[in-house]
């Protein structure tokens, strides 16, 4: 019998671990009777292992049971790591000891897999050095920040490379135990929880969740002006050019502040900010994909469309019929 070791992290948890901890329990516990009953022979014990016999979670709301101290587990082969709080810090004692642990069991050929801000656990480890990463959008700025050798893939729902898996923000853990049934049992099993807990099978981006706020924090005054003035100017079509001059700076060196600053060029970040807005005009309005198109300073569709695509993964229509249930009649 194989074995799925699911963390109970000590301290900075929120209730999105207490989540991921019983919605991994479940879907599990539930893919092994399944398998189990059509003829699968190889099962898995699951277990939730912590450095204490309870562990409180979510500032003490919640009580998890510890049903083994990782200290007893010589071998396993999964270890999942759980949506933790985004103040996550990897010098915490009792985390640095389950870091101690899980590096130590990647070493020895377990597989990883991290949900949500869980990657921040695992980047801590150095094992996420130099391999794509994806954790909640919302945390992508801070996360760069700490661990500038991690290839961040905001964009992708879940990355599987070299025996480690990651996924995107709050409840899409589901979509990555899914992920991780199929490639531990069978794609029939996966079928079988889809459908019993109702989690749509293979979601491959979380883009069209991403709310895109602006990459403000950092320290450069000059980026911060290009910014406020990128955003005022939303019907217009900006030359880079004559943005740069704007500031009395050569193109070059615009374009390497600001990628600096925000992570993006001028160009991405103009073109984030009109799909922004954009998103919202076909959340809120019923305007025509045409009409919100010149708002936001396109006149091509087809132009308009494949940025619209590029940043949310999804065709403005699609976006539209999806989020806005007033546009369904029109």
């Amino acid at each position: 019998m194989k074995h799925i070791t699911i963390i109970a992290p000590d301290g900075q948890t929120n209730l999105g671990t207490v989540a991921c901890i019983a919605g991994a329990y479940e879907i599990f516990t539930r893919a092994n009777e399944y398998f189990k009953d059509n003829g699968g022979k190889e099962t898995f014990k699951i277990e939730i292992a912590g450095i204490k016999s309870q562990t409180p979670l979510a500032g003490g709301l919640f009580l998890v049971k510890s049903q083994v101290y990782i200290s007893e587990i010589s071998k396993t082969n999964l270890i999942i790591i759980p949506s933790l709080a985004s103040n996550f810090d990897e010098d915490g004692p009792g985390n640095a000891g389950i870091v101690k642990w899980i590096t130590s069991q990647y070493k020895n050929g377990a597989e990883i897999a991290t949900m949500c801000s869980g990657a921040f656990m695992l980047a801590s480890s150095g094992l996420l050095d130099g391999k794509n990463c994806s954790t909640h959008w919302n945390y992508a700025h801070k996360f760069r920040a700490l661990f500038p050798k991690v290839n961040l893939q905001t964009d992708e729902l879940i990355t599987d490379e070299n025996g480690i898996y990651t996924n995107g923000g709050a409840y899409s853990f589901l979509n990555l135990v899914l992920y991780l049934v199929e490639k531990y049992y069978d794609r029939q099993t996966a079928i079988f929880c889809s459908k019993i807990f109702q989690i749509e099978m293979d979601r491959q981006s979380q883009s069209p969740f991403i709310i895109f706020k602006g990459q403000k924090q950092h320290g450069d005054e000059m980026v911060r002006e290009a910014q406020a003035y990128i955003e005022s100017q939303l019907t217009e079509k900006i030359s880079m050019e004559t943005l740069s001059s704007k500031f009395s700076i050569g193109r070059r060196n615009f374009d390497r502040r600001f990628i600096k600053a925000t992570g993006n060029t001028p160009i991405e970040y103009m073109q984030r900010v009109k799909v922004e807005s954009a998103k919202k005009s076909f959340e809120t309005t019923r305007k025509s994909i045409n009409e919100v198109m010149y708002e936001v300073g396109y006149a091509d569709l087809k132009a308009f469309r494949e940025v619209f695509r590029r940043f949310t993964g999804v065709s403005p229509l699609a976006y539209r019929s999806k989020y806005n249930k007033e546009a369904l009649n029109l």
